[in-house]
């Protein structure tokens, strides 16, 4: 699998709630535009990195139908990667988004990447959502699609502790992906937390990439970390055999979005401020890859 250097830009709950205050409801027609409009926001700083250097042949967007059905339309004709989400938004357990019609929803966009977000704790009753997952694996290889499987691993109220990333998250990601390989489920890439240490990320990758899974790729989510956090894990991470790159989203235009809403930036200057921030972690991950 190629290097893949994403800007994921496809929540939805969380991205409705926290930046336009809808919560508990549908957005209205207007609240939707609006959405929409700040997701172009975010392309056009995608489109303003590849611009100013970064690599088209690694670059790639995640966004969803529901807000950016004309943004992988655009993406798909500029021969750019794309990615796009099949799970209903802020589900602690994985059910599809359009039901009994995923398959005529991922067809319709026709992403290169179907992706999927799950929240799965490998000490918990999982047979549910692992049965959908299945469907869904079966359906990518039959339909030619590639699979990219975006795994959370949640503490259980026993596990919970202040040191929960670094002392139990590590091994529990192990098991989580041993898990679902065993239920023959089969990602072709993995987009997975970040981890601090190299030997505890050099586990997790060997497992994604275990028994004849050569052809298989790990990327590093950003998790809504500050700049320093993530630019720590992308470091580690471009040092480990199987990892071939990030899924980085809120880091790169949280802030930027936010300067638009309370009039700190015009429109113009957060585009480049998403553009920057971007070709910053995609210049940071080439060097850091060339080193090693």
């Amino acid at each position: 699998m190629r290097e893949l250097l994403i800007l994921p830009f496809d929540h939805r709950g969380s991205f409705q709630e926290k930046l336009f205050g809808i919560k508990d409801r549908l957005p209205t027609e207007t609240e939707s535009k609006n959405i929409s409009h700040a997701k172009q926001t975010i392309y056009q700083g995608f489109l303003w990195a590849l611009e100013h250097g970064a690599d088209r042949t690694k670059a790639g967007i995640l966004v969803d139908e529901q807000f950016g059905s004309d943004i992988l339309q655009s993406a798909q004709k500029l021969g750019i990667t794309t990615a796009c989400p099949v799970e209903k938004s802020g589900q602690d357990t994985f059910d599809f988004e359009y039901g009994e019609n995923f398959a005529a929803h991922i067809e319709k966009v026709a992403p290169t990447f179907v992706k999927v977000l799950v929240r799965l704790n490998p000490t918990c009753n999982n047979d549910d959502q692992l049965k959908r997952l299945l469907r869904l694996d079966t359906y990518c290889k039959n339909a030619g699609r590639l699979f990219m499987f975006e795994l959370l691993v949640p503490a259980t109220n026993e596990q919970k502790s202040a040191d929960y990333d670094t002392r139990l998250r590590p091994s529990l990601m192990v098991q989580a992906i041993s898990t679902i390989q065993n239920a023959g489920i089969e990602p072709d890439v993995w987009k997975l937390e970040g981890i601090e240490s190299s030997e505890d990320a050099v586990r997790v990758s060997n497992q994604a990439r275990s028994n004849n899974r050569d052809h298989v790729g790990v990327i590093v989510l950003g998790r809504g970390e500050n700049a320093a956090k993530v630019r720590t894990w992308l470091t580690t991470a471009a040092r480990i055999p199987g990892i071939i790159g990030f899924a980085v989203g809120r880091t790169v235009f949280w802030e930027p979005l936010v300067g638009i809403k309370n009039g700190s930036l015009t429109e113009a200057q957060a585009i480049e401020q998403i553009g920057r921030n971007y070709l910053d972690l995609c210049s940071l991950w080439t060097k850091e890859k060339v080193r090693y």
